[in-house]
């Protein structure tokens, strides 16, 4: 500090001062619990304080701590933070007063409101802000803080007992504390918590280890464990590790980032500072000594017993002895209760420590309980006693060696960093009461702490290592202080003096004092070094100052520090000292700062108030605010700090600046820290301030003076107005001269030499260096024009200054007009320039970003351009862009070095090369085929917007625009939404972002009401469809009413008409009896009803979590014409089967269950909350829990429920529950659910169990729940118990002799899923010969003898069933015949297959049923999956030659006769083979809407519909054909599943009307499926053909109808919903991203080519279902309407996956002039086609501008976007050179530049890759421009500039008048300096090819040198070459 006088003479004045109350404490007044508290609480008892002492201490600081009463109120500030991650600039406090903490946000300019406010039931300890991570995987990577941590935001809230946590997300913990807590610190990692140690805590005997006082919890959830430090090498030369035990150690500071904590040592008293991090696992092995013993501790298993004790012991009231005794009696008392050893437990347990953090207690590691794990007994040996190696059992005393438990894991380590000296001065209680970290204006960072009791505020300078390993600490610095805080926003902090002046120092130097306007400055009398009385001077403040000064928060972690009990109250209390004070009659003064955020802080004044003060910014202009970010860069740390410390003086002294003038203050400053004398300099002196004149000018006043000088005249002439005037049209139209500006004196240039004294003298060079990068960055701004002016009259007067000729032409050429020739010089001596320090990046030439831009697109060789790192950013990215875009190289944006950019530093001045930081690197997992995909992720990645764009140059804009161009054109659909909303496409940047849709409705629109008849709307309201998304509906079938139509199909919940006429002759009885007849046969049909309607409604609605589930009522009543009279099932006059409807209720439940969306928001509760009051709705809640599993929300359920629910013995939730719960773990081979399964089997229990008495269809149900539990997996053990299954006897107490075809076809249908698909390579099962086994169980034979377990069971034949030994065919048969089909599923197996085929002789085909023949050629073909065709020539080869030769064609009218052969069994067996044969069609192309499957299938179906009603129908039988039927229509269902075809549509009509005769409710449920099939989900969902999708298939469409409503024994009603697990979406929905409706759109799909088919295309209009993914290559979006958009599969499906199963919403943008297909469905309504039509002359002959503002084709495209914008329009500015207006070059360069650009080679080449992309410009725009640009330079040259040329080139000053058209043409041609010219040896060129040699180095295009050679050449011969 140069002299301290100046300096103390100023005054920084601090900002807007305003009385400062905390937030809650209004709160707390208001809140509701605040009556509760009795009113002495809140208030202080300040009438004690008063008389005690002089002055009262704040009411709202006021903390009173004492050991017996806890504090009243505190609170901490912050800086808010923003989710989004946005700057926001406001404050957050948290408030505590007694049980209630209030946490609230605002500010000065923004009301404050309460966030949250919480209230506990024991008064608030303390409460903090703390981030957990949560990591993600569970990788056990220690350090490395991977981008797979979640971070929750929380409140810790500390009371006596235990500690809550609340989650910004709502998740709310408490955990409990096993000890007592003096105060805890949030850390990077979690909590630290301390341990309240007193100090008769020594332990009681010596061999006791002391125990830890610092612990750790890195989650809610986590175990508290202890801390560790590593102490250094010790004799041993190891370091060692142990806890931290030692209660003399106090943590007074700990800070986030860097991660440190600063403790304070009571017995030495020094503070030291560690490092805190995670262990590593080598460390915590030491720690846990115990490893050796038993090996790695993951083993033992969790003693739980503990843990209770633990509560038990939290919940009391916390010890007040020594906790000691506490924990060695507990310790006692658990050992007794745990279990005896460890290694006997059982080892199932320990699967549970496999659960993961959000369930269990313990992260991954061995959770125990807390309190018994602190290690008590001496066993765990003390490092501090003998080296690790000892056996631990080596000193135990203790009666047992293998302790119960094990030792805690420690998490956190603390690594010793730094200890401060020890002085011989220093006191007992030296204990610091502030800590923080700030950090000075050059960024050098101090951590400094507060001593109260010396009033010294100690800073040790610290930095991280080269490698940023470790910190590295300097040393103390010590500032007298009273009080102290940072002040973040502006890198400083502020100081409270003994003598109460508030100093601002930046790091350790001195600012300067600050002023606040409005409270008296401290006395001036006083002397700066007080003397210090005996007594310490801090007994000066108020109680509430010592004790709870340090309570401030500290740093940006606002840590509450503990409370040191150091002061000794007879102090406090001693106020002699007080009276004699001076500045105590002075009133109000500042005794204590508090409260830091950003640049705000509190002040506590003596008289109970607070403020709250601004310290204001460093520079508020942007301009400014650059030029001392690269001054601050370039100069050393100390010179930029006094440097700075000179400026904030100068800017900031009491009615300082205004925003305006603040350039101008910038710059006299500057050049007088040079050493120029401002006041004698002509444009610096006239430089206007509007305000006092600041202190670094004040020396000498200005001077009134009555009669002007000859200055004032030299003003007016260089003034700016004279310069306008000078160019104004007036001037010339009167011929005025230019007036030439009087060349200034002599001897006045003498006087202006530079004081070389100065402080930045010495570094001109650098500054001006720095100062010239920073005009060539604003130059890319085009916003910062103004500035560009200001600063390069500054650059002018240092390069002229600095002689540097180069420089000086090149800002000529720039600014023509403000460069003037003649200025004021001010000489350097050559001696002084001697000393000045030039850097080595130093470079003659002037860097210039345009011209650098230039040589790229000429392609000629480039330097690399310098830039300044955090300044220059945007220089950086138009650099790196165009060699990435321009030149090709891909490399310049990795993270390899560029080699197009230097850095430039103040260090070691040697020419780096800049290392990009990793933040920039290209780090894409998309593939990127293109340079201008790869250019604008990089910009992206850097950050680079939309808004940036536009305020770049548009020349230099263009090359980026031609990128985004290109890239709009042809997107990827998996970009990041940064990118997409770069290049303009709000489709895909919501498509990026929403991913999903509002959880609310799913994409469902609101119910388009016109679609639904208003006046039905009131009964519609509960038949269970009216969530479906309308609107979608209605685009995918806009022509006809059909989704009407099949809701009125599958509506069960009104009555049905009951038309029967009244026979003459019947009675009305019989009358009566006959409705109830057909009322029965009507019900039969609406109780299959609910299967379609499920399928229908499939996951099309998201449940609201306060409401019930509507479940519409299933209405078995009808209504008799004319008079609408109710009929009714239950009056009792004709016999209704007993519980018929139950197994209706329960599909009516499933239906509703499967409304809910996969994607719902519910939980266990809620699927409780439903369950139904009244016992008869049990079923449908059955059939409800059912759904839930299929749809994946039974994993929610709690197993406590879901025992709950199976005790009950119900049995059809039971069947729900089972198959619910297995489908919802589909192939995971859970082992909770496998139990809860095997339970219902007995097969699957030991031999020796007790028979539990399982209802047959509940086994039924577990046995299908273990095939898909364990689908896929070829589990063994199950496949063998399945296997036997199948072939079940009936058991000698008939115990299994009732509907045994379903058990077996459930076994044979479960063994298929568990070997799904496996084929031949069932890995170890080769022994069970498990083909083999089930083709004996499908064509019979003698039993083979049972192995395995269950051989007890089966040896004693049943009673009554005479099956002998042989295998009852007829019951093992279907489901042995579907195993072979799902083991060998499309595996093309043909051996197998053809132990499938129909039987080919009479005899054999006696030997199988009829229905047989169906499976066995649907499992036939289902294994030949490849050779399945569509054509009728492929179904009839499945059936054999006999049958063909001799059945009755389905055509045929009259019987061919036949003694031989049995004609019934032929035409059953035929039309059974067929359907078998049909059906598999029907599987191969399910989903697939393939139309040659669909006519097959068609023709098929409607042959049997004529056979139906041909004579010959009872030769087949009329239940046979119905059966056939019924599969025919299935397979047609499944082939257009979800397409709604109408034909199939007409075809389920036509059954639903059946309702007589033959038809029962088998049938009928079949059709009803079909036609849910055919809208399967309303349209949005479709069959998947992957392996477990048949599986699903084969259950659900099994070919055995029931026959009546209550009939489950040949196959169980309830497996008819496992549709469900085949159903997938596959509805693409494009939806308007503007007005966000869905719309149609024109896609492309592209198939992959396979063994049928080639490669293929086909276009469909959206909202379409697609075909299955794996089919797929490509999808893309089309044009013309929309823009093109490209989903590309090759990459892998999970893209489309997402947006499929999100609603499949795919967002779409319309282009400019288009309509939407919906209201101009043929493209004339367009409005190019409007204009390009209309008949008149003009419109012919239009412009592309015109056409530019409504069409977005690229063969006209967007002129208008980058041309037409007012002020860079290219037209505009050509037409200014025309006018000869320019008076700067700036934008002549962009013209240029894009001329440039369209002619360089990489563009070119681009255009003949890719022909037909468009342009930006229309291709007759450039030549035009270029030629008027052209004739305008060459009309002046001829006009007489090649006068001013040429005296230009010759180095004489042109003419005034001449200049900025000269600049100009100079720019616009490259032409050279004259420098340049003379070095190249150019005078003596005698003819123009020697000029073309010499001119090859300048690279100067040959158009400009044919425009120069004349003015170089002699004689104009010599132009000939």
């Amino acid at each position: 500090m140069s002299d301290h006088s100046d300096e103390r003479a100023t005054m920084i004045a601090a900002g807007d001062l305003q009385e400062f109350a905390p937030r809650g404490r209004e709160h707390c007044r208001r809140h509701p619990s605040a009556l509760t508290l009795q009113l002495r609480r809140l208030q202080p008892a300040s009438s004690e304080l008063c008389s005690s002492d002089g002055a009262a201490g704040l009411v709202g600081s006021l903390r009173e701590v004492t050991i017996h009463e806890r504090q009243r109120e505190s609170w901490q500030l912050r800086k808010g933070a923003s989710d989004v991650g946005e700057e926001v600039d406001y404050d957050e406090e948290l408030y505590v007063a007694s049980n209630m903490v209030i946490w609230s946000k605002g500010s000065k300019n923004q009301a404050s409101t309460v966030y949250k406010a919480f209230t506990v039931d024991s008064p608030v300890l303390q409460a903090l802000w703390c981030d957990f991570t949560v990591p993600q995987e569970k990788s056990e990577k220690a350090d490395v803080s991977g981008s797979d941590e979640i971070v929750e935001k929380c409140i810790c809230i500390l009371q006596n007992s235990c500690l809550n946590v609340h989650s910004i997300e709502g998740k709310d913990y408490i955990a409990a504390l096993p000890f007592q807590v003096t105060s805890v610190w949030p850390t990077k990692y979690g909590l630290l918590f301390e341990r309240s140690s007193s100090s008769h805590e020594v332990p009681p005997s010596p061999p006791r280890e002391p125990l830890p006082t610092m612990f750790s919890m890195l989650h809610p959830l986590d175990e508290i464990a202890p801390l560790v430090y590593k102490s250094g090498a010790g004799v041993f030369g190891s370091a060692r590790v142990q806890y931290v035990a030692d209660y003399t150690l106090r943590i007074v500071f700990l800070n986030a980032e860097p991660s440190i904590v600063m403790t304070y040592d009571t017995v030495q008293s020094l503070h030291t500072v560690w490092a805190l991090r995670r262990v590593k696992p080598e460390e915590q092995n030491t720690v846990l000594k115990f490893s050796e013993q038993l090996g790695t501790p993951q083993h033992l298993a969790t003693s739980s017993s503990l843990t209770a004790h633990l509560r038990s012991f939290s919940k009391g009231d916390s010890p007040v002895g020594s906790p000691f005794q506490n924990y060695s009696s507990l310790h006692s008392q658990s050992r007794s209760v745990s279990s005896p050893s460890v290694q006997s437990r059982s080892p199932s347990i320990s699967n549970m420590a496999a659960l993961s953090r959000s369930h269990s207690p313990a992260l991954g590691v061995h959770s125990f309980s807390g309190v018994q794990r602190f290690n008590f007994s001496s066993n765990a040996q003390s490092p501090k006693r003998h080296s690790i190696t000892h056996s631990p059992n080596s000193t135990c005393s203790d009666s047992f060696l293998v302790p119960e438990t094990e030792p805690i894991v420690p998490e956190l380590c603390i690594d010793h960093l730094w200890t401060e000296t020890v002085t011989n001065t220093r006191e007992k209680n030296s204990q610091a009461s502030k800590v923080f970290i700030t950090t000075d204006l050059c960024g050098q960072k101090f951590l400094c702490f507060l001593v109260e009791s010396q009033l010294q505020l100690r800073c040790v300078k610290f930095q991280e290592s080269n490698d940023k390993s470790q910190l590295i600490f300097g040393s103390v610095t010590n500032i007298q202080a009273k009080d102290a805080v940072p002040v973040q926003g502006i890198d400083t902090l502020l100081v409270l003096e003994g003598s109460g002046n508030l100093v601002l120092y930046s790091g350790v130097v001195r600012v300067g004092k600050v002023f606040i306007p409005g409270l008296p400055a401290p006395s001036l009398t006083m002397s700066n070094q007080m003397p210090r009385p005996s007594t310490p001077l801090d007994s000066v403040s108020t109680p509430s100052k010592p004790l709870n000064k340090h309570l401030g928060p500290l740093e940006e972690g606002m840590l509450l520090s503990p409370v040191p009990e150091l002061r000794d109250s007879s102090k406090l209390r001693d106020s002699t000292y007080v009276e004699d004070c001076t500045f105590q009659q002075l009133g109000t003064f500042i005794h204590a700062l508090r409260d830091p955020v950003h640049s705000r802080v509190t002040l506590e004044l003596s008289n109970n108030t607070m403020v709250r003060i601004t310290i204001p910014e460093i520079a508020t202009s942007e301009l400014v605010k650059r030029c001392l970010q690269g001054l601050k860069a370039i100069l050393p740390k100390e010179i930029a700090v006094q440097m700075l410390v000179k400026w904030y003086n100068a800017y900031n002294a009491p009615g300082g600046p205004s925003y305006h003038s603040e350039w101008n203050l910038f710059v006299t400053c500057l050049m007088n820290m040079m050493g120029y004398n401002t006041e004698r300099l002509s444009w610096t002196r006239n430089l206007d301030f509007e305000g006092s004149l600041s202190p670094v000018i004040a020396p000498k006043k200005a001077r009134p003076s009555e009669t002007g000088s000859d200055e004032d005249w030299e003003y007016l002439l260089s003034s700016d107005y004279h310069r306008n005037f000078e160019s104004h049209p007036v001037a010339k139209a009167l011929r005025l001269d230019p007036l030439e500006v009087l060349a200034p004196k002599d001897d006045f240039v003498q006087s202006l030499s530079l004081d070389s004294s100065t402080l930045l003298f010495t570094h001109i060079p650098a500054i001006f260096f720095v100062l010239h990068l920073i005009y060539e960055e604003l130059k890319l701004n085009s916003l910062m024009g103004e500035g560009i002016r200001l600063l390069v009259v500054l650059l002018v007067q240092l390069a002229r200054d600095l002689k540097l000729e180069a420089y000086l032409d090149y800002y000529y050429r720039d600014y023509p007009a403000l460069v003037k020739t003649s200025r004021q010089t001010c000489l350097i001596d050559q001696v002084q320039t001697g000393f000045m320090h030039h850097p080595s990046f130093f470079s003659a030439e002037p860097p210039s970003i345009f011209q650098w831009l230039s040589s790229c697109l000429k392609g000629e060789a480039v330097q690399p351009y310098p830039y300044l790192p955090g300044i220059c950013e945007r220089s950086k990215l138009v650099v790196l862009s165009v060699a990435l875009y321009i030149l090709g190289d891909e490399s310049a944006v990795s993270n390899e070095a560029s080699h197009y950019l230097y850095k430039i530093t103040s260090g070691q001045r040697k020419q780096q090369i800049e290392q990009i930081d990793s933040r920039c690197s290209f780090r894409r997992d998309t593939s990127v085929s293109s340079l201008a995909e790869k250019l604008v992720i990089w910009m992206t990645d850097v950050g680079f917007t939309l808004r940036d764009l536009e305020s770049l140059p548009f020349g230099v804009a263009l090359p980026i625009r031609d990128a985004i161009y290109y890239c709009r054109e042809q997107p990827a659909s998996d970009w990041p939404e940064a990118v997409c909303l770069l290049i303009g496409r709000q489709d895909l940047s919501k498509q990026a972002c929403e991913g999903n849709l509002q959880k609310g409705k799913s994409s469902v629109g609101p119910v388009l009401s016109s679609d639904i008849p208003t006046g039905t709307e009131s009964e519609e309201d509960e038949d269970g469809m009216n969530d479906m998304n309308e609107e979608v509906m209605s685009l995918i079938w806009s022509e006809d009413l059909r989704v009407q139509e099949v809701r009125r199909l599958l509506q069960s919940a009104r009555p049905v008409r009951v038309n029967v006429v009244q026979m003459p002759e019947a009675s009305d009885h019989e009358y009566i009896e006959e409705k109830e007849n057909r009322l029965l046969q009507l019900c039969q049909r609406t109780m299959a009803l609910p299967v379609g309607r499920g399928m229908f409604t499939l996951f099309s609605y998201h449940p609201v979590p306060t409401e019930q589930l509507p479940i519409p009522k299933l209405n078995l009543t009808g209504r008799a014409p004319p008079r609408n009279t109710t009929v009714d099932l239950n009056s009792g006059n004709i016999d209704v089967p007993p519980n018929m409807a139950c197994w209706a209720s329960f599909h009516n439940g499933v239906a509703a269950g499967l409304k809910i969306a996969p994607a719902s928001q519910i939980d266990s509760a809620w699927i409780v909350y439903n369950k139904p009051k009244i016992a008869e709705l049990a079923n449908e809640y059955a059939g409800f829990l059912m759904a839930l599993g299929l749809n994946g929300h039974l994993t929610k359920l709690a197993t406590l429920n879901i025992h709950d629910y199976l005790t009950k013995g119900h049995e059809m939730t039971s069947i729900g529950l089972l198959l619910g719960v297995s489908a919802a773990k589909l192939g995971t081979m859970d082992m909770a659910i496998t139990r809860l399964l095997s339970i219902h089997i007995p097969a699957l229990l030991p031999p020796t169990s007790t028979e539990l008495d399982v209802p047959h269809n509940v086994q039924v149900a577990a046995v299908i729940g273990i095939g898909l539990v364990y689908q896929g997996t070829a589990h063994r053990h199950t496949a063998e118990v399945l296997l036997a299954e199948i072939g079940r006897p009936p058991g000698p107490e008939m115990e299994y002799c009732t509907d045994r075809e379903s058990y077996s076809l459930a076994s044979g249908l479960a063994l298929g899923m568990v070997c799904l698909g496996h084929g031949s390579n069932l890995i170890g099962m080769s022994d069970l010969n498990v083909p083999e086994q089930l083709y004996q169980y499908m064509v019979g034979g003698h039993r083979r003898f049972q192995a395995g377990m269950h051989r007890e069971k089966h040896k004693s034949p049943s009673y009554q069933i005479k099956e002998g030994d042989t295998i009852n065919v007829d019951v093992t048969c279907p489901g042995a015949t579907l195993a072979l089909a799902m083991i060998y599923l499309k595996t093309n197996n043909r051996s197998i297959a053809d132990w499938l085929q129909a039987p080919d002789t009479m005899y054999l085909l006696d030997f199988v049923k009829p229905e047989f023949l169906l499976l066995r050629t649907l499992a036939r073909c289902l294994i030949l999956w490849d050779d399945i065709l569509p054509n009728s020539k492929w179904v009839n080869s499945n059936v054999p030659q006999i049958i063909r030769e001799n059945s009755v064609s389905l055509h045929a009218t009259e019987l061919p006769s036949s003694e031989d052969l049995s004609l019934e069994t032929l035409a059953q067996a035929h039309v059974y083979i067929i359907a078998g044969a049909c059906l598999s069609l029907g599987f191969r192309f399910a989903g697939s809407e393939n139309l040659a499957a669909f006519k097959c299938l068609y023709k098929y179906a409607t042959d049997f519909l004529k056979c139906l009603s041909a004579p010959t129908a009872s030769i087949t039988g009329h239940y046979n054909l119905e059966t056939c039927l019924s599969v025919l229509l299935l397979s047609l269902a499944m082939v257009m599943a979800g397409s709604g075809n109408l034909k199939v549509l007409q075809l389920c009509r036509f059954m639903h009307k059946k309702t007589g005769g033959e038809m029962n409710y088998g049938f009928h449920l079949a059709h009803h499926m079909a036609l849910g099939l055919l809208f399967l989900g309303g349209g949005r969902y479709s069959l998947s053909t992957s392996n477990s999708s048949i599986a699903a298939l084969l259950c659900a469409l099994y070919p055995h109808f029931p026959v009546h409503s209550t009939d489950n024994r040949y196959h169980l009603q309830a497996l008819r919903h496992l549709y469900v697990l085949a159903a997938e979406p596959r509805l693409l929905t494009p939806i308007d991203v503007d007005s966000n409706t869905p719309c149609y759109a024109l896609i492309e799909v592209t198939y992959k080519g396979t063994q049928w088919y080639a490669e293929a295309t086909e276009e469909l209009m959206a909202p379409t279902l697609l075909p299955e993914l794996h089919l797929l290559k490509q999808i893309r979006v089309k044009g013309p309407r929309y823009w093109e958009l490209l989903i590309d599969l090759s990459k892998g499906t999970n893209h489309l996956k997402s947006i499929l199963a999100k609603g499949g919403v795919l967002y779409v943008k319309l282009r400019a002039g288009q309509l939407s297909y919906k209201e101009d469905p043929m493209g004339w309504r367009s409005l190019l086609a409007q204009t390009v039509t209309h008949r008149n002359s003009e419109a012919r002959a239009f412009k592309p501008e015109t056409i530019s503002a409504f069409t977005s084709d690229p063969a006209l495209f967007s002129f208008a976007d980058y041309f037409c914008k007012p002020t860079v329009n290219m037209g505009q500015a050509v037409r200014r050179l025309e006018r000869k207006e320019m008076s700067e070059t700036f934008e002549l360069w962009q013209i240029k530049l894009v001329l440039e650009f369209f002619s360089s080679r990489s563009h070119q080449e681009r255009l003949s890759r890719n022909p037909s992309r468009g342009l930006f410009m229309n291709s007759e725009f450039l030549p035009v421009m270029k030629c008027t640009t052209d004739n305008a330079l060459d009309q002046w040259l001829q006009a007489g500039g090649d006068v001013s040329l040429h005296s230009y080139l010759s180095g004489q000053p042109a003419e005034e008048s001449q200049l900025s058209m000269l600049a100009c043409f100079l720019i616009y041609h490259s032409v050279p300096t004259p420098a340049q010219l003379a070095a190249g040896g150019l005078e003596g060129s005698t003819n123009f090819s020697e000029l073309l040699l010499k001119f090859k180095q300048l690279n100067m295009p040959v158009r400009a040198l044919l425009r120069l050679a004349p003015l170089l050449l002699p004689s104009p011969q010599s132009m000939v070459l």
